[in-house]
Formats: structure tokens, sequence, C-alpha cells
């Protein structure tokens, strides 16, 4: 597998990954991550012209997408029930998602960015148990509970 930075050319397979991760997370019983057509395409086209959206690529072809943001997430400003490992720059992972064509995507995903800045932080949903369960296996610790903009808590890790 290999990263690549995606362009408008991409959003079909884009939001064919977003689709397929949204459709699993409901048959994992996660009613309530993704909801509502979030993220919509004109989200990740907007990712995309900044320059946050990547693909991960098998044997050519696209087989995830995520946002990799080397900024501050307002989000994570307050952290409850713990804190964060450090207050140093960070990168951000968010809206990963696979076409379930290839096995792996998430840990080589949370490996490729820990390469590219060794500081990061990512949030997800508690019902989302698989990505938990990636997270921990490859090293990102729980450091408590962010609130994304909707008001909604998230399980907020980070590696460093």
């Amino acid at each position: 597998m290999n990263i690549r930075k995606s362009t408008e050319e991409d959003i079909y397979e884009i939001m064919n990954c977003i689709n397929t991760a949204r459709q699993l997370m409901r048959d994992n019983g996660n009613n309530v991550q993704w909801t509502n057509g979030y993220p919509s395409q004109e989200l990740m086209l907007e990712s995309i012209k900044n320059g946050f959206n990547y693909l991960i690529m098998d044997e050519g072809a696209v087989v995830a997408t995520f946002d990799f943001i080397l900024d501050d997430e307002p989000t994570y400003a307050v952290i409850e029930n713990g804190s964060w490992l450090n207050n140093e720059k960070y990168g951000v992972i968010h809206r990963l998602a696979s076409n379930g064509k290839a096995k792996g995507v998430a840990q080589f995903c949370f490996e490729w960015c820990f390469s590219q800045f060794p500081n990061i932080k990512i949030d997800t949903h508690e019902s989302n148990i698989p990505m938990q369960k990636v997270l921990e296996r490859v090293g990102y610790q729980k450091c408590g509970t962010i609130y994304i903009a909707d008001g909604s808590a998230r399980i907020a890790f980070q590696k460093a």
C-alpha cells in the first residue's frame, strides 16, 4: 500500500469509501456517527482544495481516504475526563474511510501519519469499537473526552 494526495478527479472514489464506511458503521451497530449526509461531497472537495485529503492505494487502486491536518483542531482545546499526553504541535486524522477492498488500511494510515509527524491526535465515537481497537493496537492512548461542533462526545486518542 502507498499514500498519495487526492485531487478533485478522485471525488467519486472518495465518496465511495465514505459511503461504504458509513454502511459498515451501521452494520456494526454504530447508528450515530456520520449521519445526515456527513461527510458531504462538498466538505470533501473543500478538504481536497485545502490539501488535507489523502488516498490509500493498493496495487494502483483506491482502497481508503482520510484527512491529515497539521494544525490545531478547535474541538481539542477542551478535554474532559483526562488530558492530552502533551501540548506540543500535533497532526490530526479525520474521516478515515475504507471501501472494504483491502485489509489493514486503518493501521497503515495511523502508522503513516505518525511517520510524517510524531505527535498525532484523533477522536472517534464510543460506538466505533473497531476504530478504538485499531488505535489502541498501534499505540494510541485514550486521553479523555472531547466534544465536536454539534456538542456530541468523542473519545480522544493521542500518540506521541
